[in-house]
């Protein structure tokens, strides 16, 4: 049976399973640690500036429709093999929604908003902490959301450059012909990224201000209605 099969691979010493998923781990981690870091940064540094703005939305753009291994492929004369060139090529894959999540959250926060803050006596800093980045996280963390699974469901392309993970399964099981192996890199994938989806998802709910919550189940009764 192929589940029984499945599971003895994944047992089996000799085919380093833990070993794949610890380094698959640790290249998305650290790419969507740094996707998130970059994108938030650029997306503050360029929101008070249209040229910038205008620049950085477009190259996003572009960046979203280059294929990952286009970024694999250029990084290679650079970075060589291995873990660097991954980490860059998918850490610009995950940099666009991110920036892009932050920027319009940011641009999103409407001015009375702020000069209600002000005429109520608050601060510059407790403006920021109290109203702008409870309005901005929902949306941050959808980008971050939509970054870390594109991120997982894409690092199996960095077998093709020797940084191993999952991705070795699935291209020597293509090669040699063995469905077992190909299913024993697809299936985690597949299930790490849906529990990103989950676990970013209710993040992303948590992170959202009861008031915005009440607004959105509103309208969406609305529009059913």
């Amino acid at each position: 049976m192929l589940l029984v099969q499945l599971w003895q691979f994944i047992l089996d010493p000799a085919n380093a399973f833990w070993d794949h998923t610890v380094a698959y781990l640790e290249v998305c981690a650290v790419s969507v640690v740094l996707a998130t870091v970059l994108g938030i940064a650029i997306g503050v540094a360029v929101v008070r500036s249209p040229l910038l703005s205008f620049l950085a939305v477009n190259l996003s753009g572009l960046m979203r429709a280059i294929p990952i291994i286009a970024f694999l492929a250029a990084a290679l004369p650079y970075l060589g093999v291995g873990f660097k060139p991954t980490i860059v090529a998918l850490t610009l894959l995950g940099i666009p929604p991110i920036l892009l999540n932050t920027y319009t959250g940011i641009r999103g926060i409407e001015p009375a908003i702020i000069d209600a803050a002000r005429g109520m006596g608050l601060n510059t800093r407790q403006i920021l902490l109290r109203i702008q980045v409870p309005l901005v996280l929902p949306i941050v963390a959808a980008g971050v959301r939509t970054s870390a699974v594109q991120i997982v469901a894409t690092a199996t392309l960095a077998a093709i450059i020797g940084a191993g993970g999952y991705g070795e399964y699935i291209v020597n099981g293509l090669y040699e012909f063995k469905t077992v192996q190909i299913l024993a890199g697809a299936l985690p994938v597949a299930l790490l990224a849906l529990l990103i989806e989950l676990l970013m998802g209710w993040l992303q709910r948590a992170l959202t201000p009861a008031g915005l919550r009440v607004q959105e189940t509103a309208l969406s009764e609305a529009a059913r209605a």
